[in-house]
């Protein structure tokens, strides 16, 4: 198992933001595998001092590869419930993060009524990966350590 620094800041300061950030939402298209990474890292490197979140445009079953390549650096997410934004419980966010392009513009519609930024990483969809498994789990490893540099890279541990 891979060890990552993890705090119990209340808050991130992310430069993505702008501010101080304690409400961020990861929006994909079926929260099962970019959304769903990018909420679990979340959570790992800024606990629940933070409120994470995680929804897609149509809600999707779960990924066995999403779960396999968060499983090799200790993090579960066997648990995820996939979830629309119309399902959030809560729309109290400082920033929606964007991992897809049709995730972005309906977080732009989400927020127009709100102050909430919106930023835009564009992710790989591992799922677009054919072949064998091990090139398969190679794809998601890359999206999985991709999400794990930008987060900590917007999102640092004070």
């Amino acid at each position: 198992m891979t060890e990552f620094p993890t705090t119990e800041s209340s808050v991130a300061e992310s430069p993505e933001a702008e501010f101080p950030v304690s409400a961020v939402l990861f929006a994909c298209e079926m929260n099962v595998v970019r959304s769903a990474m990018a909420e679990a890292w979340m959570k790992y490197f800024h606990g629940k001092k933070i409120y994470i979140d995680s929804c897609g445009l149509r809600a999707g079953e779960p990924d066995p590869f999403v779960v396999a390549v968060m499983a090799e650096v200790g993090i579960d997410v066997s648990q995820h419930k996939s979830k629309t934004f119309d399902q959030l419980h809560d729309s109290s966010f400082d920033i929606i993060v964007a991992l897809a392009p049709a995730a972005q513009f309906r977080a732009i519609d989400f927020s127009h009524s709100q102050a909430i930024k919106v930023a835009f990483w564009p992710t790989t969809d591992a799922t677009a990966e054919y072949g064998a498994r091990e090139r398969r789990l190679e794809a998601y490893r890359a999206v999985r350590d991709y999400l794990r540099d930008r987060i900590l890279e917007k999102f640092p541990i004070s």
